[in-house]
């Protein structure tokens, strides 16, 4: 770089020279770059590529608190991997940088709905960071969205023990987890994909090539995302107010509503995603057959309805093959924290009482506590309920007593001065979600439990 290095490459570059060895075949080295926006000023970044094309990021605070922060991104995304996703990653969750750890984040190597691949790529990230700067004295892995299924995974796929007798994660941190796996996670998607069609009739249009709805869309479809868009509120007119809606327009929206239960705002994200994620997920996963069922299931709104949905029955093959790539078993041997907005309109809370059930039956329930919050919101919560999440979980590390919902509430109200009073802390320490049941449906698949 000539002349203009900003200070935090320079700072990376002082870093960097001191850091151990070459990565060899895991990949290239990390080398310093412009740390992304909102990463504070003494933080040193570094940038590399692993050996199976994955782009991974390094940040680097300083003072550094010798813990490093594993981090798995949500999504997924479907294209190839590019270096700015998982930038954008250090730049929501600059938390982690602020409180002193540092972090890792892999782009994964491949775009789609791919767990057990992301899994590996997220714990090649941890075994570059390791190569290039040592063992830290603690390392937790933190998932967020899909990507809380991807970590869940990664604890319970990476177990083994090193020279010292450590394993590779010391704790799990799960925040607004996708945490139903492959087998339940997607199910409400199906559902929406056939009541819509069966109100609306507009995707596929009746001049557009037929396809079975579990299939997302055909290979070389040319439909894009703008087009679903207009279309849904077209039929719809969710991108309209309430006031500005015809009546026809208002009362399909209320039938998909309220067979479906997803929240209006994100009616046509999760269009999307049982779309594009189905097409990713049938042609690329399943080799073609489908994972999904809509037999059996009876949908709000009467034979008006039922009467006019697609019905699929599930492949068991296809079934399997999702299952065991993605389905969490919950064998993870170390402290798991999650964190949940009662009202998240993406990844419904319901989900948590499925990953509850899941840690039971592997026998691991005690080594979990789950927090709610009174939030409507997916991405991101609050720095203070995270803080106060972060640190509630490194405690139950150091002195091997969980933490109580409640008694991370109340130092949440410690922690709210120093870190974004105005969004501050909202724990319901009282809140227990329903089972997913109650709000999908649910249907017989092969190989699932009835």
């Amino acid at each position: 770089m000539v002349g203009g290095m900003t200070r935090h490459v320079r700072r990376a570059a002082a870093l960097l020279v001191l850091a151990s060895g070459s990565v060899g075949a895991q990949g290239a080295r990390a080398e310093p770059a412009s740390c992304p926006e909102g990463i504070p000023a003494t933080t040193q970044c570094a940038l590399g590529k692993d050996s199976a094309g994955a782009f991974y990021w390094i940040a680097m605070p300083s003072p550094w608190n010798k813990r490093l922060v594993v981090h798995a991104h949500g999504g997924p995304d479907l294209g190839a991997p590019d270096a700015k996703g998982s930038a954008d990653d250090l730049t929501r969750w600059n938390i982690w940088t602020r409180m002193g750890f540092a972090v890792v984040a892999s782009t994964y190597h491949q775009g789609g709905v791919a767990v057990r691949s992301a899994a590996d790529d997220v714990e090649r990230s941890r075994q570059l960071f390791i190569a290039q700067f040592g063992v830290p004295e603690r390392t937790i892995l933190h998932g967020q969205s899909w990507g809380a299924g991807v970590a869940a995974r990664t604890a319970e796929l990476f177990v083994a023990r090193d020279a010292q007798g450590r394993v590779p994660y010391d704790a799990v941190l799960l925040t607004s987890g996708v945490l139903g796996g492959a087998s339940l996670s997607y199910d409400f998607r199906m559902d929406l994909r056939v009541v819509y069609q069966a109100v609306c009739g507009d995707h596929p249009r009746a001049v557009d090539p037929p396809y079975p709805l579990w299939q997302g869309l055909p290979v070389g479809a040319k439909l894009t995302r703008a087009q679903l868009a207009d279309r849904v509120d077209t039929c719809t007119g969710v991108r309209k107010p309430a006031a500005a809606r015809s009546p026809e327009q208002a009362l399909r929206l209320a039938t998909i509503l309220a067979a479906v239960k997803v929240p209006e705002r994100t009616l046509i994200a999760h269009l999307n995603w049982g779309t594009w994620h189905f097409q990713d997920i049938v042609t690329k996963r399943t080799n073609g057959a489908n994972p999904f069922a809509t037999t059996g299931v009876v949908y709000a709104g009467g034979a008006a309805v039922n009467d006019k949905v697609a019905r699929y029955a599930a492949d068991s093959v296809a079934v399997a093959t999702f299952a065991a790539d993605a389905d969490p078993t919950g064998r993870i041997p170390v402290p798991v924290l999650t964190m949940h907005a009662i009202d998240d309109p993406t990844a419904f809370v319901e989900l948590e009482d499925t990953f509850r059930r899941t840690m039971e039956r592997a026998g691991r329930g005690t080594a979990l506590v789950q927090l709610f919050t009174q939030d409507s919101e997916h991405s991101y919560l609050s720095d203070a309920q995270y803080v106060s999440a972060m640190r509630a979980l490194s405690a139950w590390i150091e002195q091997g007593t969980a933490p109580t919902p409640t008694a991370v509430a109340a130092s949440c109200a410690n922690v709210e001065p120093m870190y974004d009073p105005a969004k501050g802390c909202r724990f319901v320490p009282s809140y227990v979600p329903a089972p997913l049941a109650s709000r999908v449906p649910r249907r017989t698949k092969p190989g699932m439990p009835k």
